[in-house]
């Protein structure tokens, strides 16, 4: 809020662990749940038509590194009381069994770093202070200093470590600026990046762009991540590019780097168990996710009509006796930013950039004489990421020639015509002409330049 000038606006209210807020008609109470971040809440929303229970990103970890346990208790209770509706985390419904406790990255932290000939560096969420703490920790044990590497990563460390929620001893964090000073099995990076996004540490590292950091033929990389559904390549991208560059990676595929902030199969079930719905809305997930999560709730004695698999935008009612059901929907859906434009890019800009990227342009300039509607000169074309004119004189030239006789022949004892029939019929057939020949559908731009 402060980085964007919004902190004297905001209304901040603080809440802790069982703590409730009357918001309206409604009583909101917060429950600990243990996830990727400090402090995660589920939330309990007690509405006239009931409880409705929404988990937000949880797991069941029984050794959280900051020792603050999910509250099953409180859920129990919920369940005892009555809970009309569950809104529950689907991501790793597909994933069997438990998962494993943040706690355990400690020993492979630890033997990674006792053993690295050179530097270690460790890419991780920002927000994921525990994954900070245990590399922390494991440097602190064997000896080596800590540079924090990308500006989110800075942020959080510094805010955590104000709020105590991370502690580390005095001066063993030390400026990316200074670890040239530090012998390379002496030092530990924690950056930014492990999801390789375009501006981050990491990706500027794998790219040898980074300002301080270059990767030396020594160096460890850990990707103490999984690929969010999307970023695959770009995460394989930076680990081709590390690999070449001569460093060994570490990453989830071929080491225990990484631990999942979501509860998998069997939690799942727990929750379901604590808590016992009458309804079952499945969130958080791509839609397999939400269906496989109802599937598992009906495994869990809720009948198949209780629960819903919502697509977003979906509007749903649900009552004790009335059932539960999608009524409506509202529009709804990503809001494009492009420079200093905020919604203004729409599907038909974007429809356009898609054919331009695939296809390529094709502009064709008529210089048309205003009086007597002739073409005074012979069409030019500029082909842009569709073919080189140098390359394909031969079908530009054609291409060219099929342009004039179409002109001629609209324009031919007609004195001046209408140049917007011109242009879409110069568009149509040159666009059929070169669809014949290269199995392509440039977006042809015919301009006419009047004279």
């Amino acid at each position: 809020l402060r980085e964007h000038r919004q902190h004297e606006l905001a209304q901040l209210h603080s809440v802790q662990p069982e703590d409730t807020v009357d918001v309206g008609p409604f009583q909101v109470r917060f429950l600990r749940v243990n996830h990727s971040i400090p402090d995660a809440m589920a939330l309990a929303v007690t509405t006239p038509a009931g409880v409705i229970v929404h988990t937000g990103d949880y797991k069941f970890d029984y050794t959280p590194v900051d020792e603050r346990r999910t509250e099953l208790g409180a859920f129990a209770r919920l369940g005892d009381e009555g809970v009309l509706v569950l809104c529950g985390d689907s991501t790793r419904v597909e994933s069997q069994g438990h998962t494993p406790s943040e706690r355990q990255l400690g020993e492979t932290f630890d033997d990674i770093i006792a053993h690295a000939p050179g530097r270690v560096i460790v890419a991780t969420f920002a927000s994921l202070i525990s994954r900070v703490q245990q590399v922390a920790n494991s440097a602190a044990r064997h000896g080596r200093q800590v540079a924090l590497v990308g500006r989110s990563m800075v942020n959080n460390a510094q805010m955590a470590i104000e709020l105590g929620y991370l502690k580390v001893p005095d001066g063993l964090i030390i400026p990316v600026e200074h670890i040239n000073n530090v012998a390379p099995d002496k030092l530990v990076l924690i950056c930014t990046g492990s999801q390789g996004e375009p501006n981050s540490a990491l990706t500027r590292i794998a790219n040898a762009d980074h300002r301080f950091v270059q990767i030396k033929s020594r160096d460890t990389v850990i990707l103490s991540s999984t690929p969010i559904v999307g970023n695959e390549m770009a995460v394989s991208r930076n680990i081709d590019n590390l690999m070449r560059q001569g460093a060994n990676v570490l990453y989830s595929a071929i080491a225990k780097v990484h631990v999942s902030g979501h509860g998998s199969r069997e939690e799942l079930k727990l929750m379901l168990a604590l808590v016992r719905p009458r309804y079952v809305l499945p969130v958080h997930g791509e839609y397999r996710m939400l269906a496989h999560h109802a599937k598992l709730a009906e495994e869990m004695g809720v009948p198949r009509e209780n629960s819903v698999v919502a697509r977003d935008g979906d509007v749903i009612e649900a009552s004790m006796d009335g059932g539960i059901s999608v009524v409506s929907t509202v529009p709804c859906g990503n809001v494009y930013v492009d420079g200093l434009g905020v919604g203004d890019v729409g599907q038909a800009v974007l429809r356009d950039r898609r054919v331009l990227s695939n296809e390529g342009v094709l502009v064709v300039v008529l210089t048309m004489d205003s009086e007597t509607g002739q073409m005074l000169d012979q069409p030019d074309m500029i082909s842009r990421g569709f073919v080189y004119e140098r390359e394909s004189e031969s079908l530009i030239e054609a291409a060219r020639t099929l342009v004039a006789q179409t002109v001629n022949r609209l324009t031919q004892g007609q004195g001046r015509s209408d140049w917007n029939y011109i242009k879409n019929r110069v568009r149509d057939t040159l666009a059929e002409y070169l669809y014949s020949k290269t199995r392509r559908r440039p977006m042809i731009l015919p301009m006419i330049v009047d004279v």
